[in-house]
Protein backbone atom coordinates (compact mmCIF):
# COMPACT_ATOMS: atom_id res chain seq x y z
CA UNK A 1 0.00 0.00 0.00
CA UNK A 2 1.14 3.55 -0.81
CA UNK A 3 0.01 6.47 1.36
CA UNK A 4 -0.53 9.98 -0.02
CA UNK A 5 -0.60 12.75 2.60
CA UNK A 6 -1.88 16.09 1.26
CA UNK A 7 -4.61 18.44 2.50
CA UNK A 8 -5.58 19.33 -1.09
CA UNK A 9 -8.35 16.94 -2.21
CA UNK A 10 -7.65 17.58 -5.91
CA UNK A 11 -3.97 16.62 -5.54
CA UNK A 12 -4.82 13.51 -3.53
CA UNK A 13 -7.39 12.42 -6.09
CA UNK A 14 -5.01 13.05 -8.98
CA UNK A 15 -2.18 11.06 -7.39
CA UNK A 16 -4.48 8.21 -6.30
CA UNK A 17 -5.87 7.90 -9.84
CA UNK A 18 -2.37 7.94 -11.37
CA UNK A 19 -0.97 5.32 -9.00
CA UNK A 20 -3.98 3.03 -9.17
CA UNK A 21 -3.61 2.98 -12.96
CA UNK A 22 -0.07 1.71 -12.36
CA UNK A 23 -1.44 -1.15 -10.24
CA UNK A 24 -0.70 0.20 -6.76
CA UNK A 25 -2.99 -0.07 -3.76
CA UNK A 26 -3.29 3.57 -2.61
CA UNK A 27 -4.76 5.39 0.38
CA UNK A 28 -4.99 9.11 1.10
CA UNK A 29 -4.80 11.22 4.25
CA UNK A 30 -5.59 14.93 4.62
CA UNK A 31 -3.90 15.66 7.95
CA UNK A 32 -1.24 14.41 10.36
CA UNK A 33 -3.97 12.96 12.61
CA UNK A 34 -5.55 11.01 9.76
CA UNK A 35 -2.09 9.85 8.68
CA UNK A 36 -1.38 8.20 12.01
CA UNK A 37 -4.85 6.65 12.15
CA UNK A 38 -4.00 4.83 8.92
CA UNK A 39 -0.46 3.97 10.08
CA UNK A 40 -1.84 2.31 13.24
CA UNK A 41 -3.78 -0.12 11.06
CA UNK A 42 -1.35 -0.70 8.19
CA UNK A 43 2.29 0.08 7.37
CA UNK A 44 2.68 1.42 3.83
CA UNK A 45 5.54 0.59 1.48
CA UNK A 46 6.06 4.28 0.78
CA UNK A 47 4.60 7.67 1.75
CA UNK A 48 4.16 10.66 -0.54
CA UNK A 49 4.11 13.63 1.83
CA UNK A 50 3.17 17.24 1.12
CA UNK A 51 4.97 19.74 3.36
CA UNK A 52 2.15 22.26 3.81
CA UNK A 53 -1.21 21.69 5.54
CA UNK A 54 -2.44 25.26 5.85
CA UNK A 55 -2.46 28.61 4.07
CA UNK A 56 0.86 29.31 5.75
CA UNK A 57 3.66 27.87 3.59
CA UNK A 58 6.39 27.53 6.19
CA UNK A 59 6.24 23.74 5.93
CA UNK A 60 6.52 23.42 9.72
CA UNK A 61 3.60 20.97 9.97
CA UNK A 62 4.98 18.80 7.20
CA UNK A 63 8.44 18.71 8.77
CA UNK A 64 6.99 17.77 12.16
CA UNK A 65 4.98 14.98 10.52
CA UNK A 66 8.07 13.73 8.67
CA UNK A 67 9.99 13.61 11.95
CA UNK A 68 7.16 11.68 13.65
CA UNK A 69 6.98 9.20 10.75
CA UNK A 70 10.75 8.60 10.69
CA UNK A 71 10.79 8.15 14.48
CA UNK A 72 7.92 5.63 14.57
CA UNK A 73 8.42 4.00 11.15
CA UNK A 74 12.11 4.52 10.23
CA UNK A 75 12.13 1.86 7.49
CA UNK A 76 9.25 3.40 5.50
CA UNK A 77 10.63 5.60 2.68
CA UNK A 78 9.14 9.08 2.31
CA UNK A 79 9.06 11.19 -0.86
CA UNK A 80 8.33 14.86 -0.25
CA UNK A 81 6.10 16.94 -2.54
CA UNK A 82 6.97 20.63 -2.59
CA UNK A 83 6.84 23.76 -4.71
CA UNK A 84 9.98 25.00 -6.49
CA UNK A 85 10.08 27.98 -4.15
CA UNK A 86 10.48 25.75 -1.07
CA UNK A 87 13.30 23.50 -2.26
CA UNK A 88 15.40 24.63 0.72
CA UNK A 89 12.69 23.10 2.88
CA UNK A 90 12.84 19.87 0.89
CA UNK A 91 16.61 19.72 1.37
CA UNK A 92 16.03 20.07 5.12
CA UNK A 93 13.59 17.17 4.80
CA UNK A 94 16.28 15.05 3.13
CA UNK A 95 18.48 15.68 6.16
CA UNK A 96 15.61 14.46 8.35
CA UNK A 97 15.46 11.18 6.44
CA UNK A 98 13.29 11.74 3.34
CA UNK A 99 14.38 9.61 0.39
CA UNK A 100 13.62 12.11 -2.39
CA UNK A 101 11.56 15.18 -3.24
CA UNK A 102 9.29 16.04 -6.17
CA UNK A 103 8.40 19.61 -7.12
CA UNK A 104 4.95 20.87 -8.08
CA UNK A 105 3.71 20.78 -10.74
CA UNK A 106 5.14 17.31 -11.22
CA UNK A 107 5.61 15.28 -14.37
CA UNK A 108 3.84 11.93 -14.07
CA UNK A 109 6.72 10.01 -15.69
CA UNK A 110 9.26 11.63 -13.36
CA UNK A 111 7.15 10.95 -10.27
CA UNK A 112 6.59 7.30 -11.23
CA UNK A 113 10.28 6.86 -12.00
CA UNK A 114 11.29 8.28 -8.62
CA UNK A 115 8.67 6.20 -6.82
CA UNK A 116 9.78 3.01 -8.62
CA UNK A 117 13.42 3.71 -7.80
CA UNK A 118 12.78 4.21 -4.08
CA UNK A 119 10.53 1.13 -3.87
CA UNK A 120 13.11 -1.05 -5.64
CA UNK A 121 15.86 0.11 -3.29
CA UNK A 122 13.73 -0.46 -0.18
CA UNK A 123 12.78 -3.99 -1.28
CA UNK A 124 16.35 -5.10 -1.87
CA UNK A 125 18.39 -6.63 0.92
CA UNK A 126 22.21 -6.58 0.95
CA UNK A 127 23.89 -9.97 0.73
CA UNK A 128 27.34 -11.24 1.66
CA UNK A 129 29.04 -11.16 -1.73
CA UNK A 130 31.62 -13.48 -3.25
CA UNK A 131 33.42 -12.58 -6.46
CA UNK A 132 32.18 -15.70 -8.25
CA UNK A 133 28.57 -15.03 -7.28
CA UNK A 134 28.82 -11.36 -8.33
CA UNK A 135 30.27 -12.32 -11.71
CA UNK A 136 27.42 -14.78 -12.23
CA UNK A 137 24.80 -12.11 -11.50
CA UNK A 138 26.34 -9.00 -13.04
CA UNK A 139 28.70 -7.79 -15.73
CA UNK A 140 31.90 -6.64 -14.00
CA UNK A 141 34.40 -7.82 -16.62
CA UNK A 142 36.74 -4.81 -16.44
CA UNK A 143 36.77 -4.48 -12.65
CA UNK A 144 39.58 -6.51 -11.10
CA UNK A 145 39.88 -7.41 -7.43
CA UNK A 146 38.69 -9.58 -4.57
CA UNK A 147 39.16 -7.25 -1.61
CA UNK A 148 36.22 -7.28 0.81
CA UNK A 149 35.72 -3.49 0.47
CA UNK A 150 35.58 -3.78 -3.31
CA UNK A 151 33.17 -6.72 -3.19
CA UNK A 152 30.80 -4.76 -0.94
CA UNK A 153 30.92 -1.90 -3.44
CA UNK A 154 30.22 -4.22 -6.37
CA UNK A 155 27.30 -5.76 -4.50
CA UNK A 156 25.85 -2.27 -3.97
CA UNK A 157 26.49 -1.35 -7.60
CA UNK A 158 24.75 -4.50 -8.78
CA UNK A 159 21.67 -3.85 -6.62
CA UNK A 160 21.23 -0.19 -7.53
CA UNK A 161 21.99 -0.62 -11.23
CA UNK A 162 18.53 -1.97 -11.95
CA UNK A 163 16.96 1.21 -10.55
CA UNK A 164 17.15 4.76 -11.88
CA UNK A 165 18.67 6.07 -8.64
CA UNK A 166 21.22 8.87 -9.10
CA UNK A 167 24.64 7.66 -7.93
CA UNK A 168 27.55 9.73 -6.65
CA UNK A 169 30.94 7.99 -6.91
CA UNK A 170 33.69 9.41 -4.71
CA UNK A 171 37.33 8.52 -4.24
CA UNK A 172 40.87 9.63 -4.99
CA UNK A 173 42.11 10.14 -8.55
CA UNK A 174 42.89 6.87 -10.28
CA UNK A 175 40.65 4.62 -8.17
CA UNK A 176 38.40 3.59 -11.06
CA UNK A 177 35.37 5.86 -10.75
CA UNK A 178 34.69 5.79 -14.50
CA UNK A 179 34.78 1.96 -14.54
CA UNK A 180 32.19 1.84 -11.76
CA UNK A 181 29.99 4.32 -13.67
CA UNK A 182 30.23 2.12 -16.78
CA UNK A 183 29.35 -0.94 -14.71
CA UNK A 184 26.23 0.79 -13.37
CA UNK A 185 25.11 1.51 -16.93
CA UNK A 186 25.98 -1.97 -18.29
CA UNK A 187 23.96 -3.65 -15.54
CA UNK A 188 20.94 -1.36 -15.89
CA UNK A 189 17.78 -1.51 -17.98
CA UNK A 190 19.31 1.27 -20.08
CA UNK A 191 22.38 -0.73 -21.19
CA UNK A 192 21.34 -0.76 -24.88
CA UNK A 193 20.95 3.03 -24.80
CA UNK A 194 23.76 5.64 -24.91
CA UNK A 195 26.30 6.07 -22.12
CA UNK A 196 27.58 9.65 -22.43
CA UNK A 197 30.68 10.75 -20.51
CA UNK A 198 31.25 14.41 -19.64
CA UNK A 199 34.38 15.72 -17.91
CA UNK A 200 33.03 18.83 -16.22
CA UNK A 201 36.52 19.85 -15.14
CA UNK A 202 37.40 20.38 -18.80
CA UNK A 203 34.40 22.58 -19.69
CA UNK A 204 34.58 26.32 -19.04
CA UNK A 205 31.55 28.12 -17.60
CA UNK A 206 31.08 29.98 -20.91
CA UNK A 207 30.76 26.70 -22.84
CA UNK A 208 28.77 24.83 -20.20
CA UNK A 209 25.28 25.41 -21.63
CA UNK A 210 26.32 24.74 -25.23
CA UNK A 211 28.15 21.52 -24.31
CA UNK A 212 25.48 20.06 -22.05
CA UNK A 213 22.26 21.41 -23.56
CA UNK A 214 23.30 22.19 -27.14
CA UNK A 215 22.62 25.33 -29.14
CA UNK A 216 20.67 26.48 -32.15
CA UNK A 217 22.05 28.18 -35.21
CA UNK A 218 22.79 31.84 -34.55
CA UNK A 219 22.87 31.48 -30.76
CA UNK A 220 26.33 33.09 -30.81
CA UNK A 221 28.86 34.25 -33.40
CA UNK A 222 30.32 30.84 -34.32
CA UNK A 223 27.04 28.90 -34.05
CA UNK A 224 26.63 28.20 -37.77
CA UNK A 225 24.58 25.03 -37.27
CA UNK A 226 22.41 23.46 -34.58
CA UNK A 227 24.27 21.32 -32.06
CA UNK A 228 22.91 18.52 -29.91
CA UNK A 229 24.01 18.72 -26.25
CA UNK A 230 25.26 15.87 -24.08
CA UNK A 231 21.98 15.49 -22.18
CA UNK A 232 20.03 15.07 -25.39
CA UNK A 233 22.63 12.56 -26.64
CA UNK A 234 22.08 10.54 -23.46
CA UNK A 235 18.27 10.55 -23.70
CA UNK A 236 16.83 7.24 -22.40
CA UNK A 237 20.37 6.23 -21.45
CA UNK A 238 22.87 7.32 -18.80
CA UNK A 239 25.04 10.40 -18.44
CA UNK A 240 28.28 10.33 -16.44
CA UNK A 241 29.23 13.72 -15.02
CA UNK A 242 32.85 13.38 -13.94
CA UNK A 243 34.58 15.95 -11.70
CA UNK A 244 31.26 17.51 -10.68
CA UNK A 245 33.03 19.25 -7.80
CA UNK A 246 34.75 21.53 -10.33
CA UNK A 247 31.50 23.23 -11.44
CA UNK A 248 31.10 26.92 -10.61
CA UNK A 249 27.93 28.04 -8.83
CA UNK A 250 26.21 29.51 -11.91
CA UNK A 251 26.65 26.23 -13.81
CA UNK A 252 25.40 24.29 -10.77
CA UNK A 253 22.09 26.20 -10.95
CA UNK A 254 21.66 25.30 -14.63
CA UNK A 255 22.49 21.64 -13.97
CA UNK A 256 20.08 21.49 -11.03
CA UNK A 257 17.20 22.59 -13.20
CA UNK A 258 17.60 19.79 -15.74
CA UNK A 259 18.01 17.22 -12.95
CA UNK A 260 15.01 18.64 -11.13
CA UNK A 261 12.54 19.22 -13.94
CA UNK A 262 13.95 16.88 -16.66
CA UNK A 263 13.65 19.78 -19.10
CA UNK A 264 16.14 22.17 -20.71
CA UNK A 265 16.39 24.74 -23.50
CA UNK A 266 19.26 24.67 -26.00
CA UNK A 267 21.26 27.89 -25.98
CA UNK A 268 19.46 30.45 -28.14
CA UNK A 269 16.14 28.59 -28.07
CA UNK A 270 13.01 29.35 -26.05
CA UNK A 271 11.50 25.90 -26.64
CA UNK A 272 11.85 23.42 -23.76
CA UNK A 273 12.88 19.85 -24.43
CA UNK A 274 12.23 16.91 -22.15
CA UNK A 275 14.94 14.39 -21.38
CA UNK A 276 14.97 11.02 -19.61
CA UNK A 277 18.44 10.17 -18.31
CA UNK A 278 20.00 8.23 -15.47
CA UNK A 279 22.56 10.52 -13.81
CA UNK A 280 25.86 9.21 -12.43
CA UNK A 281 28.33 11.71 -10.95
CA UNK A 282 31.89 11.40 -9.71
CA UNK A 283 34.35 13.56 -7.81
CA UNK A 284 37.61 13.32 -5.89
CA UNK A 285 36.61 16.33 -3.79
CA UNK A 286 34.76 16.47 -0.47
CA UNK A 287 31.34 17.82 -1.51
CA UNK A 288 30.00 17.96 2.05
CA UNK A 289 32.89 20.24 2.95
CA UNK A 290 32.23 22.34 -0.16
CA UNK A 291 28.55 22.65 0.81
CA UNK A 292 29.60 23.93 4.24
CA UNK A 293 31.95 26.44 2.57
CA UNK A 294 29.22 27.62 0.20
CA UNK A 295 31.05 26.52 -2.97
CA UNK A 296 28.64 23.68 -3.82
CA UNK A 297 24.85 23.98 -3.73
CA UNK A 298 23.22 21.91 -1.03
CA UNK A 299 20.11 21.20 -3.11
CA UNK A 300 22.25 19.89 -5.99
CA UNK A 301 24.24 17.75 -3.56
CA UNK A 302 21.10 16.04 -2.28
CA UNK A 303 19.77 15.64 -5.82
CA UNK A 304 22.81 13.66 -7.05
CA UNK A 305 23.64 11.43 -4.10
CA UNK A 306 20.64 9.23 -3.39
CA UNK A 307 23.26 6.47 -3.49
CA UNK A 308 26.91 7.22 -2.67
CA UNK A 309 29.70 4.80 -3.59
CA UNK A 310 33.09 5.57 -2.01
CA UNK A 311 35.97 3.78 -3.72
CA UNK A 312 38.92 2.78 -1.53
CA UNK A 313 42.45 3.85 -2.42
CA UNK A 314 44.66 1.09 -3.81
CA UNK A 315 46.84 1.23 -0.67
CA UNK A 316 43.71 0.16 1.27
CA UNK A 317 43.43 -3.06 -0.77
CA UNK A 318 47.06 -4.13 -1.40
CA UNK A 319 46.11 -7.77 -2.04
CA UNK A 320 44.49 -6.63 -5.29
CA UNK A 321 47.74 -5.14 -6.63
CA UNK A 322 49.10 -8.51 -7.92
CA UNK A 323 45.72 -9.25 -9.55
CA UNK A 324 45.65 -5.85 -11.25
CA UNK A 325 49.28 -6.14 -12.36
CA UNK A 326 48.61 -9.54 -13.90
CA UNK A 327 45.48 -8.21 -15.61
CA UNK A 328 47.45 -5.33 -17.19
CA UNK A 329 50.26 -7.64 -18.33
CA UNK A 330 47.77 -10.02 -19.97
CA UNK A 331 46.17 -7.13 -21.86
CA UNK A 332 49.57 -5.83 -22.99
CA UNK A 333 50.53 -9.25 -24.37
CA UNK A 334 47.97 -8.74 -27.11
CA UNK A 335 48.47 -5.01 -27.59
CA UNK A 336 52.23 -5.26 -28.09
CA UNK A 337 52.28 -8.80 -29.58
CA UNK A 338 54.43 -10.24 -26.81
CA UNK A 339 52.67 -13.52 -25.93
CA UNK A 340 55.38 -14.65 -23.47
CA UNK A 341 55.13 -11.65 -21.15
CA UNK A 342 54.75 -12.50 -17.47
CA UNK A 343 55.59 -11.23 -14.00
CA UNK A 344 58.19 -12.94 -11.86
CA UNK A 345 57.06 -14.13 -8.44
CA UNK A 346 59.45 -11.67 -6.79
CA UNK A 347 58.11 -8.75 -8.86
CA UNK A 348 54.53 -9.66 -7.96
CA UNK A 349 55.37 -9.59 -4.25
CA UNK A 350 57.37 -6.35 -4.62
CA UNK A 351 54.57 -4.53 -6.45
CA UNK A 352 52.24 -5.34 -3.56
CA UNK A 353 54.44 -3.31 -1.20
CA UNK A 354 54.29 -0.09 -3.25
CA UNK A 355 52.49 2.97 -1.90
CA UNK A 356 50.88 4.08 -5.15
CA UNK A 357 49.44 7.54 -4.55
CA UNK A 358 48.14 7.59 -8.14
CA UNK A 359 46.21 4.39 -7.37
CA UNK A 360 45.20 2.04 -10.21
CA UNK A 361 46.11 4.59 -12.91
CA UNK A 362 49.66 4.88 -11.55
CA UNK A 363 50.03 1.09 -11.36
CA UNK A 364 48.80 0.71 -14.95
CA UNK A 365 51.25 3.38 -16.15
CA UNK A 366 54.12 1.69 -14.31
CA UNK A 367 53.35 -1.74 -15.77
CA UNK A 368 52.94 -0.39 -19.31
CA UNK A 369 56.15 1.69 -19.14
CA UNK A 370 58.04 -1.35 -17.91
CA UNK A 371 56.67 -3.56 -20.68
CA UNK A 372 57.60 -0.95 -23.30
CA UNK A 373 61.12 -0.27 -22.02
CA UNK A 374 62.15 -3.76 -20.94
CA UNK A 375 63.29 -6.33 -23.46
CA UNK A 376 62.67 -9.17 -21.02
CA UNK A 377 59.61 -11.39 -21.27
CA UNK A 378 59.78 -12.19 -17.56
CA UNK A 379 59.51 -8.85 -15.77
CA UNK A 380 61.51 -8.73 -12.53
CA UNK A 381 61.89 -6.19 -9.73
CA UNK A 382 64.85 -4.46 -11.42
CA UNK A 383 62.77 -3.86 -14.57
CA UNK A 384 60.11 -2.04 -12.55
CA UNK A 385 62.56 -0.10 -10.39
CA UNK A 386 64.09 1.50 -13.47
CA UNK A 387 60.69 2.85 -14.45
CA UNK A 388 59.18 3.74 -11.09
CA UNK A 389 58.22 7.40 -11.46
CA UNK A 390 58.47 7.93 -7.70
CA UNK A 391 62.29 7.72 -7.84
CA UNK A 392 63.86 11.13 -7.02
CA UNK A 393 65.49 13.09 -9.82
CA UNK A 394 69.31 13.22 -9.78
CA UNK A 395 70.67 15.97 -7.51
CA UNK A 396 70.75 19.34 -9.26
CA UNK A 397 68.72 18.08 -12.23
CA UNK A 398 65.87 20.32 -13.33
CA UNK A 399 64.77 18.14 -16.23
CA UNK A 400 61.07 17.34 -16.34
CA UNK A 401 59.91 13.73 -16.81
CA UNK A 402 59.13 12.59 -20.33
CA UNK A 403 55.58 13.24 -21.51
CA UNK A 404 53.35 10.28 -20.71
CA UNK A 405 55.62 8.85 -18.01
CA UNK A 406 53.95 10.59 -15.07
CA UNK A 407 50.56 12.16 -14.33
CA UNK A 408 50.06 15.63 -12.88
CA UNK A 409 48.76 14.08 -9.65
CA UNK A 410 51.92 11.97 -9.34
CA UNK A 411 54.15 15.00 -9.98
CA UNK A 412 52.22 17.10 -7.46
CA UNK A 413 52.46 14.33 -4.87
CA UNK A 414 56.23 14.03 -5.36
CA UNK A 415 56.82 17.78 -5.11
CA UNK A 416 54.69 18.13 -1.95
CA UNK A 417 56.42 15.12 -0.35
CA UNK A 418 59.88 16.54 -1.09
CA UNK A 419 58.87 19.98 0.22
CA UNK A 420 57.44 18.45 3.42
CA UNK A 421 60.69 16.55 4.00
CA UNK A 422 62.84 19.61 3.26
CA UNK A 423 60.84 21.90 5.58
CA UNK A 424 60.34 19.22 8.27
CA UNK A 425 56.54 19.17 7.90
CA UNK A 426 56.14 22.89 8.63
CA UNK A 427 52.97 23.60 6.65
CA UNK A 428 53.42 27.38 6.44
CA UNK A 429 56.93 27.08 5.00
CA UNK A 430 55.90 24.32 2.60
CA UNK A 431 52.95 26.37 1.33
CA UNK A 432 55.19 29.43 0.75
CA UNK A 433 57.82 27.38 -1.07
CA UNK A 434 55.15 25.88 -3.36
CA UNK A 435 53.45 29.23 -3.98
CA UNK A 436 50.04 28.20 -2.60
CA UNK A 437 47.97 29.04 0.48
CA UNK A 438 47.97 26.88 3.58
CA UNK A 439 44.31 26.02 2.93
CA UNK A 440 45.17 24.82 -0.58
CA UNK A 441 48.05 22.78 0.82
CA UNK A 442 45.84 21.23 3.51
CA UNK A 443 43.41 20.07 0.78
CA UNK A 444 46.24 18.46 -1.15
CA UNK A 445 47.72 16.81 1.95
CA UNK A 446 44.33 15.23 2.69
CA UNK A 447 43.85 14.27 -0.98
CA UNK A 448 47.15 12.34 -1.06
CA UNK A 449 46.98 11.02 2.51
CA UNK A 450 50.20 12.83 3.55
CA UNK A 451 50.51 13.27 7.31
CA UNK A 452 51.30 16.72 8.71
CA UNK A 453 51.59 18.67 11.98
CA UNK A 454 48.55 20.83 12.81
CA UNK A 455 49.17 24.58 12.85
CA UNK A 456 47.15 27.56 13.97
CA UNK A 457 44.93 28.89 11.17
Amino acid sequence: MLLIVDDDLAIRASLILLLKKEGFDVKGAASPEETFEILKKETPELILLDLNFSIETSGAEGMQLLQRIKTSYPSVPVILITGWGTIDLAVKGMKEGAADFITKPWQNDHLLQSLGTILNLSRQTPQSPSRRKLDQQYQFDNIVGQDAKLLDILETVGRVSSTDAPVLITGESGTGKELIAEAIHLNSKRKVRPFVKVNLGGISSTLFESELFGHVRGAFTDAKTDRVGRFEMANRGSIFLDEIGELDLSSQVKLLRVLQERTFEPLGSSKSRTVDVRVICATNRNLEEMVAQGTFREDLYYRINLITVKLPALRERPDDIPLLSGFFVNNLKTIYTRPNLQLSTAATKWLRTLQLQGNIRQLKNLVERTVLLSGNDVLDIADFQKNLSGNPQPSGSKALPEVGTITLDEMEFQMITRAMQFHQNKVSKVARSLGITRFALYRRLEKYGISYDSEEI
